[in-house]
């Protein structure tokens, strides 16, 4: 298994990754368009041809896990793209969802970050149910729905090495945040479907499963998944608690993203993190703002 930087954003914030077994190939999540160039170079650097490719796996269709899947797909011919039910539309038809992306971070970041969403013929889509397992090569790919994030998010577990292909549904965890304490992890609420009793749910049936590592999109592996879950489901319900200390307020997603770093940091803090205000800034602002957005959308939708 291989982590392919998409250097969405910065570097070392959007993985894909790349399964091989027996000269046969398959990523898990594409990035952006613009980081299509990335997976093609991994590829070559592999010696793999791009004819060996079996499988594009999307754990969501948000664009950063998989607004380059129609391009990748151009570039690999006996490829199929295997995805969530729910998913499977804006595959086709990538419209509503690249409008709600340009809504959510605003149409010059979009341009510059995003690129375009090319559409992927139905033929060349696959759709999984909840426990439907895939042959690859020499392996079982078992794929898990996993709403809270998403309604169409979907987790892979190879069921032969126990690793978890966890894409957004166990939380952010970036390497530069790594301290003598281990991983620092948080949740991802980003808008528009976040439910915080799902999202548990899901986190909770991860660890059930005792995988012996978890690959986040956001970002590459980590381990000791009992206690990372353990972390996670402490912070789903700290900052659903946030959200609704703040639904009064006439400003509440500003005081939702303020409380939010607030909370972070001093979490940081505690865990050892050496970075002085500027550098917390700079590794959580992002974050903090989409999820504060997609507490304030949870809010909305319960009121």
């Amino acid at each position: 298994m291989f982590v392919v930087d998409t250097e969405h954003v910065r570097r070392e914030a959007d993985a894909s990754y790349l399964i091989v077994d027996g000269g046969h190939a398959a990523f898990v999540d594409t990035g952006t368009q613009r980081s299509v160039p990335n997976l093609l170079g991994a590829l070559a650097a592999l010696d793999i041809e791009v004819e060996r490719v079996d499988y594009v796996l999307l754990t969501h269709v948000h664009l950063d896990h998989a607004g380059g899947a129609g391009t990748l797909m151009a570039s690999l011919p006996r490829a199929r793209i295997v995805v969530h039910p729910r998913g499977a539309p804006h595959l086709a038809d990538p419209a509503k969802l690249v409008a709600a992306t340009r809504t959510v971070y605003g149409a010059e970041v979009f341009a510059a970050q995003f690129g375009e969403a090319v559409p992927i013929p139905a033929r060349r889509v696959v759709t999984v149910e909840d426990g439907e397992r895939l042959p690859f090569g020499a392996r079982t790919l078992e794929f898990l729905h996993t709403p809270g994030h998403a309604l169409h998010h979907l987790c892979i577990l190879d069921r032969d090495t126990r690793e978890m292909f966890t894409g957004d549904t166990f939380g952010i965890s970036y390497r530069e945040s790594d301290t003598a304490a281990g991983p620092f992890i948080f949740p991802t609420t980003t808008p528009p479907q976040f439910d915080p009793g799902q999202l548990a749910a899901s986190v909770a049936r991860i660890a059930s499963l005792a995988p012996r590592c978890a690959y986040l999109t956001h970002y590459g592996r980590v381990d000791a998944v009992d206690k990372l879950a353990r972390d996670l489901d402490g912070e789903i319900e700290a900052f659903a608690r946030i959200a609704r200390a703040a639904a009064a307020a006439p400003d509440r997603v500003q005081r939702i993203e303020h409380e939010l770093f607030a909370h972070l940091s001093r979490r940081l803090q505690a865990h050892g993190f050496a970075g002085e205000a500027r550098a917390q800034h700079d590794l959580l602002d992002g974050d903090v703002a989409l999820n504060a957005s997609g507490l304030d959308a949870w809010l909305r939708r319960a009121a």
